[in-house]
């Protein structure tokens, strides 16, 4: 298995793709439970926290295959599987390391419930860069040109030539077109 780092930037673009393919808001099927104690101390646990974290605790307990009160990186990736997205292996085993507090390589129900708020996290960042992308871009074309960059900044109060424009869209333009697409933008403004 290859080794993977913990860094912030491979977090975030781990918790981007697991979004795209993991929604909060989709309707699960409840699956069956067996009540043995563990279960049974499970769901106690569980019943005590907020009833913001309702939706958070079934899909907690969908992913728990086995009911005893973890997930494993196997467990999340049949589960991520079964609402039509993938993870490889290692992918998986990253989201668990990433998130176990207690380092048993599994989530509990804590540590899934920060997984799960770091992938909201995450959606709501790309949401507002989807928005300010929208700002920025030419309209027809899907990219921020340096005459678009130029009309932005003159409406923000930034008076500048296309000459600086073009030489900061240079800075961050990855595929030398001369234009930002939104993946470039991203970068600029993440960096």
């Amino acid at each position: 298995m290859a080794s993977v780092s913990d860094s912030t930037a491979e977090k975030e673009s781990f918790f981007s793709r697991l979004q795209s393919m993991f929604h909060l808001g989709r309707k699960e099927e409840k699956k069956e439970i067996t009540t043995d104690t563990t279960t049974t101390t499970h769901r106690k646990k569980m019943s005590s926290s907020g009833s913001n974290n309702n939706e958070l605790e079934r899909v907690f307990t969908y992913f728990d295959e086995n009911g005893d009160g973890k997930v494993s990186p196997v467990e999340l990736r049949r589960c991520v599987r079964a609402v039509g997205g993938e993870l490889t292996e290692e992918e998986a085993e990253m989201a668990v390391r990433l998130s176990d507090s207690d380092g048993d390589g599994l989530l509990g129900l804590e540590d899934f419930t920060k997984l799960m708020e770091g992938m909201e996290e995450e959606r709501n960042k790309e949401s507002e860069l989807i928005g300010a992308f929208g700002m920025y871009e030419e309209k027809e074309g899907g990219y921020i040109t340096p005459k678009s960059l130029k009309r932005m900044l003159s409406r923000l109060g930034e008076s500048t030539s296309i000459d600086k424009c073009k030489v900061m869209i240079r800075r961050f333009d990855l595929n030398g077109d001369g234009v930002l697409s939104f993946d470039e933008f991203k970068v600029m403004m993440t960096t």
